[in-house]
């Protein structure tokens, strides 16, 4: 009976499949939850491999790409990569908004010393940017953003059909500066109730050492910083979906953005 079984598939096919993996791999090794450095890199690429697939599976009609040497369908593939690449990578630095609202708020009650090395990015946290990105990791996972991320990265390929991405850099330019703009302003609106508590604090100690000079209001006021701040923090921890929301609303926002850039538009 198995000699009976047909295996054979076309080379356009092939060729098709590639150009499907090479976005979603990616987009899997750049995007949050997917991309973290817990995961192994054969889990991605097991995972990779089988959403390519089922996504090479459901893309009805396939419209096989057309090239006329392999220099061409390497620009080809280096294009997927591109677009793959900046659809998670959009996803993954609005996510670091956590990190950054977790720096202000160290940077006001004392503890930007305690920093400790993030294995996601290699990079210097701080205390309360570990637990905002852990608690805001949690809620992304809690509330489904990774399946918003693989049905995001499902449709672009209707919007962006493969070989057909085209990159408007004033689109892109202009996405990036306004995401900047709010990189900063939603990392200040997460940390504002610390930071407003602490600026309340040092008034509160400026004047302290205007009517005792005697005082040691340098030891005094970090004590009393970090447990206002640590204070401020427990009380807070009700209002983080209310935050999380705030950062996955900009990542939905960014990769409709990212997505019109690369063509998604037309």
């Amino acid at each position: 009976m198995l000699q009976n079984v047909d295996l054979s598939f076309p080379l356009e096919e092939l060729e098709y499949y590639l150009l499907i993996l090479t976005r979603v791999s990616m987009f899997v090794f750049a995007a949050p939850f997917f991309g973290r450095t817990e995961v192994s890199r054969s889990i991605k690429a097991s995972f990779a491999v089988i959403l390519s697939f089922l996504l090479f599976e459901s893309i009805s009609p396939h419209m096989y790409v057309q090239y006329s040497s392999i220099l061409e369908y390497t620009s080809l593939v280096l294009v997927e990569a591109v677009t793959g690449l900046l659809i998670g990578l959009i996803a993954a630095v609005t996510m670091d908004i956590a990190a950054f609202a977790g720096q202000i708020v160290d940077t006001n009650i004392g503890f930007s010393m305690a920093a400790q090395i993030d294995p996601a990015t290699q990079q210097n946290v701080t205390v309360t940017g570990h637990f905002y990105q852990y608690a805001f990791m949690l809620i992304f996972i809690v509330t489904g953003m990774h399946r918003y991320l693989m049905l995001a990265l499902a449709e672009s390929f209707q919007l962006i059909p493969l070989g057909k991405a085209v990159f408007d850099l004033d689109a892109l330019y202009d996405s990036l500066l306004g995401f900047l703009a709010d990189y900063v302003s939603l990392g200040f609106r997460i940390g504002l109730p610390i930071f407003c508590v602490a600026l309340i604090t040092s008034g509160l100690l400026g004047i302290m050492a205007k009517v005792s000079p005697q005082m040691n209001m340098f030891a005094i006021g970090m004590q009393l910083k970090a447990a206002m701040g640590l204070g401020i923090l427990v009380l807070t921890v009700r209002l983080l979906p209310d935050a999380a929301d705030l950062i996955f609303t900009e990542m939905r926002h960014m990769i409709v953005s990212m997505v019109q850039a690369m063509g998604g538009a037309a």
